[in-house]
């Protein structure tokens, strides 16, 4: 079988949506962050598909800016309700501009994606302290913050939720990141801690963990597809890789009503990496 067959690189992925059985989150409004690109992007399409608003947040930087810009300019043309917003999540004052400037453009926020994340490569023992630090104070830190800077405005929605994104690494202990994995670790306590603290609340924090997803980053880092189908095809049950498309139903599905009594879990994404 040749494993590589109908398997095209991520620029050749249409930016499609599955039809649903209607606007399941119709009427919220969701703020994602690293929504430039990537899963993030792929989220802000679905959301905006089944009704959502949404706040497309992105590092200030060119790059970043002008993608979160052309994807807002994308899904207002098909009549959806977007905004770009810039922020850097290592600045800590970043999670309440971020958080009042939704507010302020699109309303009350229902629905919280911490997707960002801040990566680098190396040995452990090579890593500097800043290296270290800027990790989690974007991925941990951030994420905890912005889920604050939120709080008040899931606690009144009556569909309060968020989502951390942490990632199939926590599982599988792969060298040269321990950083960022320790860092995705973290988030899956952030999410268990949070779902006891706020489930009184009626506010839900669940987690997504994607495996081996073939998105913008990843080409940066292995421009090589084929290469890097070599080494995740074996480790996978399905037997191809996987789009940031592929995760979007996990989002929306814990987005919506339909996943009410759902609170504290780690959903997996990861073509059959990991078996519990």
């Amino acid at each position: 079988m040749d494993i590589h067959a109908g398997s095209p690189d991520v620029s050749t992925q249409p930016h499609t949506v599955p039809a649903g059985p209607g606007p399941r989150l119709a009427g919220r409004v969701a703020l994602i962050t690293g929504a430039s690109r990537g899963i993030g992007a792929a989220v802000a399409r679905a959301y905006v598909a089944e009704g959502a608003a949404v706040a497309i947040a992105h590092e200030p930087r060119p790059e970043p800016t002008e993608q979160a810009e052309k994807l807002a300019a994308e899904l207002a043309g098909i009549g959806g309700q977007a905004i770009p917003l810039a922020a850097d999540l290592a600045d800590p004052q970043a999670a309440d501009t971020l958080v009042s400037s939704t507010r302020a453009e699109l309303g009350r926020i229902d629905v919280l994606v911490n997707n960002a994340a801040a990566s680098s490569r190396g040995a452990w023992h090579q890593l500097t302290v800043d290296q270290w630090d800027h990790v989690y104070q974007v991925n941990l830190r951030g994420s905890w913050l912005l889920t604050r800077a939120a709080y008040p405005d899931l606690r009144d929605s009556g569909h309060g939720c968020v989502i951390n994104v942490t990632s199939v690494m926590v599982e599988t202990g792969q060298a040269g990141s321990v950083h960022y994995t320790a860092s995705k670790a973290g988030i899956i306590g952030l999410t268990r801690a949070l779902a006891r603290e706020m489930g009184g609340e009626a506010i839900r924090v669940n987690a997504v963990m994607p495996g081996a997803i073939r998105t913008e980053s990843e080409v940066d880092i292995a421009p090589d597809a084929n290469a890097v189908m070599d080494t995740i095809l074996p480790v996978q049950s399905l037997k191809r890789r996987g789009y940031a498309a592929d995760l979007t139903g996990a989002f929306v599905f814990l987005a919506s009503d339909e996943s009410s009594f759902i609170t504290g879990q780690v959903i997996n994404v990861d073509g059959g990496w990991v078996h519990y």
